[in-house]
């Protein structure tokens, strides 16, 4: 292994160990709206650092192309998605059902 490739594993690591770290973070929130907020950004800053050491560690071929691509859209798609959910869940005021 050449030090790109541990470069490029280390920052797969730190992204999953990202999520994992957000996943946690998300069970100490109880509203919804506040855990689709926190979901949102860790799911983001995740997969992001996952296909940049994806990329990385490929070197610059038609198949990073294709990464970048899904990088790209995913960019475009994920807020968007994320705003609809939490706008239609204002919009019927959702509440969060009390602990029994």
């Amino acid at each position: 292994m050449t030090i790109l490739d541990w470069f490029a594993n280390s920052i797969i690591v730190i992204g999953l160990i990202f999520v994992a770290i957000g996943i946690y973070g998300t069970f100490t929130f109880n509203d919804f709206f506040k855990r689709t907020l926190i979901i949102a950004k860790v799911d983001t800053v995740g997969f992001i650092t996952v296909l940049v050491g994806y990329m990385i560690r490929q070197g610059f071929s038609y198949f990073t192309l294709k990464i970048f691509l899904v990088l790209i859209l995913y960019l475009i798609t994920n807020p968007i998605s994320s705003h609809a959910v939490v706008r239609s869940a204002d919009m019927s005021d959702y509440k969060i059902k009390e602990d029994r």
